[in-house]
C-alpha cells in the first residue's frame, strides 16, 4: 500500500551533496553552493562542483573549500540547472535547511553575528559584514556589489516561507541570481559552464529534460509493478 501511495513521487536517490552534509554532522554552521556544472559528452555524465563554506565553532573561523567534479543524476542536474551560484543547503546553529537561496541569504546576510544594515547615501539600506567576516563578501561572490535590504526582505517575506526559489528580477529584464543571473556571471565568468557556447548549454538543457523525464517514467512504472506484484501476492493466500 505504501508503494501505491507514493507512485507519483520520484524515489529518493542519494546524491554527492548528501555525503558532504553527512561529513559535517558536527559542524553547526555551513553553506553548500553550486559552484559550477558541466555535461561530459564522451562519458554521458552530468557533473556538479560545489563550494563549501563552513565555520569552525571552536576557533570561530570560516573555511572555504571547492570540491572536485562529482557525478549527479539526470534528475538532480535538471532540477538545479537554473541554480548555479545559489546555496543549495545551509545549516545555521544546527538547523539544516534544503531551501535554494541566493548565497548567504539563509544564514549570513541579516544575521547580526556577521554584520549589520547600513544606510546608504541613496536612501537604500545595504548589508555590511564585520571586519573579521569581510571574506564572506568575496566567498559568496558579491565583490563590491551591494547587498540591498529590499531584495533580502523580499526573499525572506515572500519566498522563504513557501520554499520558492528567489532569483531577484532586475528592472529592464533578467535576474540577479541563478545560472543566468548577473551575480553568477560576474562571480564566476571563467567557470566551465559559462565558458561553453550558448548552443551547447541549450542542447544540454533539452537533453537533460528529456533524460530526467524518461528516468521518472521508468521509476514510476517500476514502482507500479512492484506494488501490483505485492498486492497479487497478498491476494492468493489459501485458508481453511
Amino acid at each position: 500500500m505504501l508503494s501505491a501511495c507514493q507512485l507519483g513521487k520520484p524515489p529518493y536517490q542519494k546524491k554527492p551533496i548528501d555525503d558532504i552534509v553527512k561529513k559535517m554532522t558536527e559542524v553547526p554552521n555551513f553553506s553548500i553552493m553550486l559552484y559550477d556544472m558541466n555535461y561530459d559528452e564522451s562519458s554521458d555524465k552530468y557533473l556538479h562542483q560545489y563550494r563549501v563554506l563552513k565555520e569552525d565553532s571552536f576557533q570561530d573561523t570560516l573555511v572555504s573549500e571547492t570540491t572536485d567534479w562529482l557525478q549527479v543524476s539526470d534528475i538532480y542536474f535538471n532540477s538545479n540547472i537554473d541554480n548555479m551560484g545559489m546555496a543549495l543547503i545551509t545549516k545555521t546553529d544546527g538547523k539544516l535547511e534544503k531551501k535554494v537561496a541566493p548565497p548567504g541569504y539563509n544564514n549570513y546576510v541579516g544575521n547580526e553575528k556577521y554584520g549589520n544594515w547600513q544606510q546608504g547615501s541613496n536612501g537604500n539600506s545595504f548589508w555590511e559584514f564585520y571586519g573579521k567576516y569581510a571574506m564572506l563578501r568575496s566567498v559568496l561572490g558579491y565583490g563590491m556589489s551591494p547587498i540591498y535590504r529590499g531584495g533580502w526582505n523580499n526573499y525572506r517575506r515572500n519566498y522563504y516561507p513557501s520554499g520558492r526559489t528567489y532569483y531577484g528580477n532586475i528592472s529592464g529584464g533578467g535576474t540577479r541570481f541563478g545560472t543566468t543571473g548577473s551575480h553568477t556571471s560576474n562571480r564566476n565568468s571563467r567557470s566551465t559552464w559559462n565558458s561553453k557556447p550558448t548552443s551547447f548549454k541549450q542542447n544540454v538543457r533539452s537533453k537533460v529534460q528529456r533524460s530526467s523525464s524518461r528516468t521518472s517514467r521508468r521509476t514510476r512504472s517500476s514502482s507500479r509493478y512492484r506494488s501490483n506484484s505485492s498486492s497479487r501476492g497478498r491476494g492468493f493466500g489459501g485458508g481453511k
